[in-house]
């Protein structure tokens, strides 16, 4: 069953990329208290997630926070190392919180999860944008394609908040 606006997400363990490695954290302890938007794309360093999605997040940073938003995290089922480098390479380690659900669980727990074996890349995260306030989903948007950004995009979470 997938996630829905009024649900409160699910408890479980993944890992924030930083500097130093990766830090695990409960799902529960990092969004208590907190408006959170939450990005999710199919994996960090391919083509749509770097050119066309994260782009939108990182540029609309402050005006995403002017909205009362305690934090922009984005999240893939990579390791956290990968997910630490990705945060290198697009200049965003200091804006955006770069979240590793290396094993899927929090995508599988989400009702996000999508088979893309045929492009090689197996089981990974649907694209999607949310906002979470206090850990309870106010706003979900999940893309019919995992080509395309638009439906979970930073204009689309602008809107909504």
């Amino acid at each position: 069953m997938t996630i829905s606006v009024g649900d409160r997400l699910p408890d479980v363990s993944i890992k924030k990329a930083s500097p130093e490695g990766s830090e695990e954290i409960g799902t529960t302890d990092f969004f208590a208290g907190r408006k959170v938007v939450l990005v999710g794309v199919p994996g960090a360093f391919t083509p749509t997630c770097t050119n066309d999605h994260l782009p939108g997040y990182i540029e609309n940073y402050d005006a995403i926070l002017g909205r009362d938003v305690d934090c922009v995290a984005v999240m893939a089922v990579n390791d956290a190392h990968v997910m630490g480098a990705w945060a290198r390479f697009t200049g965003a380690e200091d804006k955006l919180v770069f979240l590793s659900d290396g094993n899927g669980t929090f995508t599988r727990a989400l009702g996000l999860d999508i088979d893309l074996a045929k492009a090689g890349l197996g089981t990974r995260c649907k694209r999607f944008s949310m906002i979470v306030e206090d850990g309870t989903v106010k706003a979900v948007n999940v893309e019919e394609s995992p080509g395309q950004a638009v439906t979970s995009g930073a204009a689309r979470i602008i809107e909504q908040l």
